[in-house]
C-alpha cells in the first residue's frame, strides 16, 4: 500500500502557543521551564495530528524555538567568537542570543544574519562560517525529541538538513566546500546515534539540488552519499523542494540513498522521468499536496497520475506536501467567521494531512472517470505587452533636480520605514472595534491620537521625512488586502515568518480592485499636522502578491496587475491630496525570483513592470522611494534598478553591510538615491550613537555621500517605543554628525 508521510508541521501550534510563551519568557513572566513544557505540548499535538491521520512516519526534529537553520549551526558548533564573551547560563538563553541578539541572561550582542528561506518569506539564521572552522556534534535537543516521540508510541522520521544544503546556506567563507570534510564526520556520528535509538528512516533535506549549482557543488554530492552510504546503516531519504530538478533529477535518484522526494507540484512534469530514474530497491516521494498554499488538493488529478505508479511500486511509493507545512496555516478547524462556501475550498495544514489519507485510500481502488477542472495557468502575453510603457516620462535624473527644488532636504536626510510600534493599547482598540464593543466614530479618533503622537515624537526626534506610522495597519499585507476586493481574510491563517514573528497572508479568491481610496484620509491627517514632508506608504503589488496566498487558476502575473492597478489608482490619489513622496514596499521582490535563472527574466518582466506600472503617473516633482530587506540583492540588481524609484531604502545593519556592496558605485551599483539601513531592528538592542557614526561612515565610503539617505533597517511595529526612542535620536545625531563634517 502507498506510504504517507510530511517533509515538517508548523511550530507556532494552533493558537501560536510558542509565539506568546516565548514572548512571554523574553518578557520574563514566564519560566524556562513553562516555555519548555508549551514546546513539548506542540509537538505532542503535531506527533499525534500526523498519526491519527495513519502517517506511516510521524516526522521528528522540524521544532525549532527559532529557526531551523540556527538549530543545526548549534548543533554542529558553528558559533561565532562574539557569541562567546558575555555568554548565557544556559543553552536556550545562548541560542536567544545568537537569534536575536538578548535573552534572559547573557550580555546583549549583535544578532545572527538573517535572510530569506529559498524563494518563501520564512527568515533563516544565516550559519557564520570562517577559513579556520571546527566542528562539533551537540544533537541533545534532536535525540531528546526523537526519544520523546518514541515515547509516545510514534515510528519516528527525523528530519536534518544535509551537509552540503547547509554549507550552501552559510556565509564567511569563499569557497564553503573546503569545510565538507571536516563537516562530515558530525554527520555520520549524528547518524550512528540516530541508529542506536532504533531509527529505521532519516529525511536528509537538500534542497540546493533546485538550484543552477557550480559543477564543484554538483559532484561533491557524489562524494558525500558515496561516504554516508559505506559508513550508515540507516535508510536516507533525500528531499529537494521548492523548484524542478533538470538537470539535476538523475543526479539525485543515482545517488547511493534508499529514497528521493520531489516537489511535484512546481515540477509535475518530473514525476514520470523520476519513476523511470528510480533505482528498484528505492522509494519515491512524491511532494502532491501545495505545502505553501492553503487551497484543497485536486483529488481526481492525483488519483489519475499516481494511481499507474501506486499499482507498480505499492509501498515504494509515498505520498507527501510539496515540502513542509512550516508554510502553511495549522488547522482551519479554528477558522469560526469564514463563510462555508469559502471555507469548504480550503486546507491547512491539520486537513492536509487528512487528504493524504484521503488520496492513500483512492489509490487503493481504481481510477474513477471523474477528471480533475484544475487546469496549470500559463502567463498571458497581454500582461507584459500592457507593461512595456510602464516607465515614467522623464528620467530620474531630470525628476532629481525638480525633487530637490521642492524638497529641498539637508545631506543625509533621515527617516525611517514606515511603522511604529503597535502598543498593546493599540492592539486592544483594534480588537475592540472589529468585536464591535466600539463605534468606528471612537476607532477613528485613536487612531488620529496615534497618528499625532507620532508625528509629535519624530519632530522633537528631529527626523527630516516623516511617517504617519501606520497605527491603523494589522499587517502590511493583511491591511490593504482589506481594503481590495478579491481577497478573503482569515482569523487565525498564522505563519512564521521568522523566530516569534508571525503573519497571516490574505487568500486571493477572485479579481482584484479597490473599491475606494485606502490610505489616503490617514496621510492627508499626518500631512496636516507638520511642515515636514510626511511620506505616503503603500505596499507594493508584488509584495501583496507573493505574501498572500495566490490563486492557483490564473497565473499569478495577473493577479499581481489588478494589484498595480488598485495602488496605481491610490499613488495618484495620494499625490492629489498633497501627499509629495510616497513609498512602496517591496520587500518580496527578491523572494519572488524563481530559483532558476532561465525564468528570471520572464518574472522580472511582470514583476518589475508591475512596481513601474504603479507609479508611473506622477509628476516628476513626486518622489517615489521603495524599500526591500533581508535578501541577496547581488543577483538582481539590473531588476532592482528597472524599479527606477528615487529612493530604495534597504536591510543592511543586521547583515553587517555585506549586503550595500551590491549597490556601491564601483560594482555599477545603484544609481539613484538609497539608505542602506544602519542599525538592526528585529534586536531589542538600542545602537549606540558612536556605533551609528562609524557605520554610517563605512556606508559613506561606498555610496556618494549626496545620494545618501539615513534611515534603520526596517519598520519599527515589533519594538517598544522606548527603544524606538532611544535608538532614533542616536540615528539622528550620527547623521548630524557626518553632516557637519562635510559641510
Amino acid at each position: 500500500m502507498v506510504q504517507t508521510h510530511i517533509l515538517g508541521y508548523p511550530r507556532i501550534g494552533a493558537d501560536r502557543e510558542l509565539k506568546k510563551a516565548q514572548e512571554a519568557y523574553w518578557r520574563g513572566e514566564i519560566s524556562q521551564q513553562q516555555l519548555l513544557e508549551v514546546g513539548e505540548a506542540i509537538r505532542r499535538e503535531s506527533w499525534q495530528a500526523q498519526a491519527s491521520e495513519g502517517l506511516n512516519l510521524v516526522t521528528v526534529g522540524d521544532f525549532a524555538w527559532y529557526d531551523q537553520v540556527l538549530n543545526h549551526s548549534l548543533m554542529f558548533g558553528v558559533v561565532a567568537e562574539r557569541f562567546a564573551e558575555g555568554a548565557a547560563s544556559n543553552k536556550l538563553d545562548q541560542y536567544f542570543r545568537l537569534a536575536r541578539g538578548r535573552a534572559p541572561s547573557g550580555q546583549p550582542v549583535a544578532a545572527s544574519a538573517m535572510t530569506k528561506w529559498f524563494d518563501t518569506n520564512y527568515h533563516y539564521l544565516v550559519p557564520e562560517l570562517h577559513e579556520k572552522q571546527a566542528f562539533t556534534l551537540d544533537s541533545d535537543w534532536l535525540l531528546k525529541e526523537v526519544r520523546e516521540a518514541q515515547s509516545q508510541g510514534h515510528r519516528v522520521k527525523p528530519v536534518i538538513i544535509g551537509p552540503l544544503t547547509y554549507l550552501w546556506l552559510g556565509r564567511g567563507v569563499d569557497n564553503a566546500l573546503d569545510l565538507l570534510a571536516n563537516l562530515l564526520p558530525c554527520y555520520t556520528e549524528l547518524f550512528s546515534q540516530l541508529k542506536s535509538l532504533g531509527v529505521e528512516w532519516v529525511q536528509i533535506d537538500e534542497p540546493i539540488l533546485g538550484l543552477d549549482l557550480p559543477e564543484q557543488w554538483r559532484s561533491a554530492f557524489h562524494d558525500v552519499y558515496a561516504r554516508f552510504n559505506q559508513a550508515v546503516d540507516l535508510k536516507l531519504l533525500l528531499t529537494t523542494y521548492f523548484s524542478p530538478l533538470r538537470e539535476n533529477l538523475q543526479l539525485a535518484f543515482f545517488l547511493p540513498v534508499a529514497g528521493v522526494h520531489i516537489d511535484c507540484v512546481r515540477a509535475p512534469e518530473e514525476l514520470a522521468q523520476a519513476a523511470q530514474l528510480l533505482g528498484e530497491d528505492q522509494v519515491l516521494s512524491a511532494g502532491v499536496l501545495n505545502g505553501r498554499n492553503v487551497w484543497r488538493v485536486d483529488l481526481p488529478k492525483w488519483h489519475s497520475q499516481l494511481k499507474p505508479l501506486a499499482d507498480r511500486l505499492d509501498e515504494r511509493l509515498w505520498i507527501s506536501a510539496s515540502c513542509s507545512l512550516l508554510h502553511s496555516p495549522v488547522d482551519l478547524d479554528t477558522e469560526t467567521s469564514l463563510p462555508a462556501e469559502q471555507k469548504q475550498n480550503l486546507a491547512y495544514s491539520r486537513q492536509k494531512l487528512a487528504e493524504l489519507a484521503q488520496l492513500q485510500k483512492l489509490l487503493a481502488e481504481p481510477v474513477s472517470s471523474t477528471e480533475s477542472s484544475v487546469k496549470n495557468p500559463v502567463p498571458g502575453n497581454s500582461i507584459t505587452e500592457r507593461l512595456q510603457d510602464s516607465w515614467r516620462a522623464q528620467r530620474y535624473q531630470e525628476r532629481a533636480v525638480l525633487q530637490e527644488k521642492r524638497w529641498q532636504l539637508p545631506l543625509l536626510p533621515t527617516t525611517t520605514i514606515g511603522s511604529f510600534p503597535q502598543t498593546d493599547l493599540l492592539r486592544k482598540v483594534r480588537r475592540q472595534y472589529r468585536s464591535g464593543e466600539i463605534s468606528e466614530s471612537d476607532y477613528t479618533q485613536h487612531l488620529r491620537a496615534e497618528i499625532a503622537e507620532a508625528i509629535r515624537r519624530q519632530e522633537i526626534l528631529g527626523l527630516d521625512v516623516l511617517v504617519h506610522g501606520e497605527a491603523e495597519r494589522n499587517d502590511m499585507v493583511e491591511y490593504f488586502g482589506e481594503q481590495l476586493q478579491g481577497f478573503v481574510h482569515t482569523g487565525n491563517g498564522w505563519v512564521q515568518s521568522y523566530g516569534s514573528r508571525c503573519v497571516k497572508p490574505p487568500i486571493i479568491f477572485g479579481d482584484i480592485f479597490r473599491p475606494q481610496a485606502m490610505t489616503v484620509e490617514w496621510s492627508r491627517y499626518a500631512q496636516s499636522l507638520s511642515q515636514r514632508p510626511v511620506k505616503g506608504m503603500l505596499t507594493g503589488p508584488v509584495t501583496i502578491l507573493n505574501w498572500s496566498f495566490p490563486r492557483e487558476d490564473i497565473h499569478r502575473s495577473e493577479s499581481c496587475l489588478q494589484i498595480a492597478e488598485a495602488l496605481r489608482q491610490e499613488v495618484l490619489d495620494l499625490e492629489n491630496a498633497g501627499i509629495g513622496i510616497i513609498q512602496i514596499d517591496e520587500p518580496a521582490l527578491r523572494e519572488g525570483v524563481p530559483l532558476r535563472e532561465s525564468e528570471h527574466a520572464d518574472y522580472f518582466a511582470w514583476a518589475v513592470g508591475c512596481f513601474r506600472y504603479t507609479c508611473s503617473g506622477v509628476q516628476a516633482e513626486t518622489q517615489i522611494h521603495t524599500h526591500m530587506c533581508y535578501s541577496n540583492f547581488n543577483a538582481i540588481m539590473e531588476a532592482i534598478v528597472s524599479l527606477d524609484a528615487d529612493v530604495i531604502t534597504i536591510e543592511s545593519a543586521r547583515s553587517d553591510l555585506r549586503l550595500l556592496s551590491a549597490f556601491a558605485d564601483r560594482n555599477g551599483g545603484y544609481p539613484n538615491e538609497i539608505g542602506p539601513g544602519i542599525y538592526d531592528i528585529h534586536s531589542p538592542n538600542v545602537p549606540e550613537r558612536e556605533e551609528l557614526l562609524e557605520r554610517l561612515k563605512k556606508i559613506a565610503e561606498v555610496v556618494p555621500i549626496q545620494r545618501l539617505w539615513v534611515n534603520p533597517d526596517c519598520g519599527l511595529k515589533t519594538r517598544s517605543w522606548a527603544e524606538v526612542g532611544s535608538s532614533l535620536l542616536n540615528m539622528v545625531e550620527a547623521a548630524r554628525t557626518v553632516r557637519s563634517e562635510f559641510a
